[in-house]
């Protein structure tokens, strides 16, 4: 497995798909998506998703995320994931989706391979969520939840991004809807991009506040593995669900790190608000080539810092989430 200068392992792949999204969300593309300017390489096809997977696996990644943008306005998505699901090494194979799609293609996406389920639901109240996400479309999303959960994914989770108004809003929505669906709601901090950081900073709300109303509402902390990603989890007796919290805000959140993400034209991003995308295309042309990767990415791995710099206003190149999956 390989490792970097803060010997933190690495086993997990972010793979965006697709910068293409068909929602217009409040805090990464309130405008909806813009066809990018002439000149940009086309993004990764079938052939290069397969060989760089090869090349992932033989460095030791197990797990294996598809992004976007959103990943379900591929056609070929059912085939990318059977090809992760070929590809010796892969344990987990999952997707983060914005869920619009998802009632029509979780059979379908079940069948090739995929473990594990992520959807973007930042409201539970209707009329919140067309506002949040530019879409009002809350009962397509919430039946395509409902029909993953039946289909038996090993997890299904729902992520929320926590804003000023979460509380007031949409606090005893979420709390009743884990109640009765077995399902993970997490919570995650509002994060600074360079297109929406006076949104941000309007909107902004620790995870405290959520981390007190758990704790006095009687939910109890579950304890974190080894492979544990980075939210925080309360379990409560009454609830078939679990709430989660995530805080890329808080101190020593990066000593976890255990991702490396890759931008759907081929870019390394070593992380999530890095300041230069290295590139890893010409190792996909084929699995040949792909073989060389274990040794690229130990190499890149000796220049990933220790934290992002969100706490200085640095976002990197991260324009809006959509470029590389958040």
């Amino acid at each position: 497995m390989l490792a970097d200068s803060f010997s933190r392992k690495f086993s997990y792949l972010r793979l965006s798909v697709t910068e293409v999204c068909n929602f217009k969300c409040a805090y990464c593309l309130p405008e909806g998506f813009q066809t990018p300017a002439p000149g940009l390489a086309p993004e990764l096809d079938a052939r290069e998703i397969s060989n760089l997977l090869h090349g992932f696996a033989r460095a030791g990644f197990s797990k294996v995320r598809f992004t976007g943008g959103e990943p379900t306005v591929r056609r070929d998505l059912p085939e990318l994931i059977a090809s992760a699901a070929r590809t010796r090494g892969f344990q987990k194979i999952a997707l983060s989706t914005n869920g619009w799609n998802l009632r029509r293609v979780a059979g379908d996406l079940k069948k090739a391979g995929l473990t594990h389920l992520n959807v973007s639901v930042d409201s539970l109240d209707e009329a919140r969520f067309a506002r949040l996400s530019g879409r009002d479309v809350l009962g397509e999303v919430l039946s395509g939840v409902e029909e993953s959960v039946r289909l038996g994914f090993q997890a299904v989770k729902l992520n929320a991004v926590l804003h000023r108004d979460t509380v007031d809003a949409d606090w005893k929505s979420f709390l009743e809807y884990a109640r009765k669906m077995p399902v993970s709601i997490r919570f995650i901090e509002l994060m600074r991009t360079r297109d929406r950081a006076a949104y941000r900073d309007r909107n902004f709300s620790g995870a405290g506040e959520m981390q007190r109303l758990l704790r006095s509402g009687g939910w109890k902390p579950i304890p974190r593995s080894p492979d544990s990603g980075p939210a925080l989890v309360y379990r409560h007796e009454d609830h078939a669900g679990t709430i989660g919290l995530i805080a890329p805000h808080s101190e020593g959140f990066c000593e976890s790190c255990n991702r490396l993400r890759v931008t759907s034209r081929g870019g390394l991003r070593l992380c999530l608000f890095g300041e230069e995308d290295l590139p890893l295309r010409p190792y996909f042309e084929s699995k040949k080539a792909s073989e060389a990767i274990p040794a690229i990415l130990q190499e890149h791995l000796r220049a990933k810092p220790e934290s992002h710099f969100l706490k200085d206003g640095r976002t990197g190149l991260m324009n809006h989430f959509s470029t590389v999956g958040g």
